[in-house]
């Protein structure tokens, strides 16, 4: 009997400098946003071209627009835009009890790993989850490609938008394996049905209908 078993995560030695770096830039633009960009171009600096040049190109954007001009986009387009929605377990399980088992099995995998999150964090965020990849490479690794439908739909729907976090998005991509069949396959369901559509059991995890504060955070 033929098995389709999803090969183990292979990682790099750059891959945690990688993640951090595109975490570093999926974060809130704040009073810290400066120093999360000297940061992020320092590692981008030791990475792969297709890796690197994504990064260094959203960094200089960044740089050049103004602080409050940048943290109005961020809020516009990942706390008003569903089809934008930078966390992840949404893809897979929409607003259903199977997404808040999946959010209650992130946190203890992060607790595990001596990960602590802030109150206003959730562990499925895109940032998040690229943090934990950081430290715990072979895990993120595995978490980011059972994943790769949401963030492949997450980087086309960016790029639709014209939006400079599409390139965030590119290099991200960059560190994970090709879309292959089955990922094709979920990415065009995903495109044209959305997710399941349940709305129970996520109470204790999220605010309805799924997105933060409409003010913003720095996940």
């Amino acid at each position: 009997m033929k098995r389709n078993l999803r090969p183990a995560a292979r990682t790099q030695p750059w891959h945690p400098y990688a993640w951090q770096a595109q975490s570093l830039l999926l974060a809130y633009p704040d009073e810290q946003q400066e120093q999360r960009l000297d940061l992020a171009r320092r590692a981008a600096a030791a990475l792969p071209g297709r890796v690197r040049d994504p990064l260094l190109a959203f960094a200089g954007y960044a740089g050049r627009t103004p602080a409050a001009d940048l943290a109005t986009a961020y809020v516009a387009t990942f706390d008003h835009r569903k089809r934008c929605c930078p966390y992840l377990t949404y893809y897979a399980h929409g607003d259903t009890r199977k997404r808040g088992i999946a959010l209650l099995r992130l946190k203890q995998a992060y607790a595990a790993a001596g990960l602590r999150l802030a109150e206003d964090e959730l562990p499925d965020h895109l940032a998040v989850v690229l943090e934990f990849a950081g430290t715990d490479p072979a895990a993120g690794h595995r978490l980011l490609t059972e994943h790769r439908a949401g963030l492949e739909l997450l980087r086309l729907a960016l790029r639709s938008e014209d939006s400079p976090w599409a390139w965030v998005l590119e290099s991200v991509s960059a560190t994970l394996p090709p879309l292959k069949g089955d990922d094709r396959d979920a990415v065009a369901r995903l495109a044209a049905e959305g997710p399941p559509e349940e709305e129970v059991g996520l109470a204790p995890y999220t605010p309805a209908p799924f997105m933060p504060d409409p003010a913003g955070g720095p996940r």
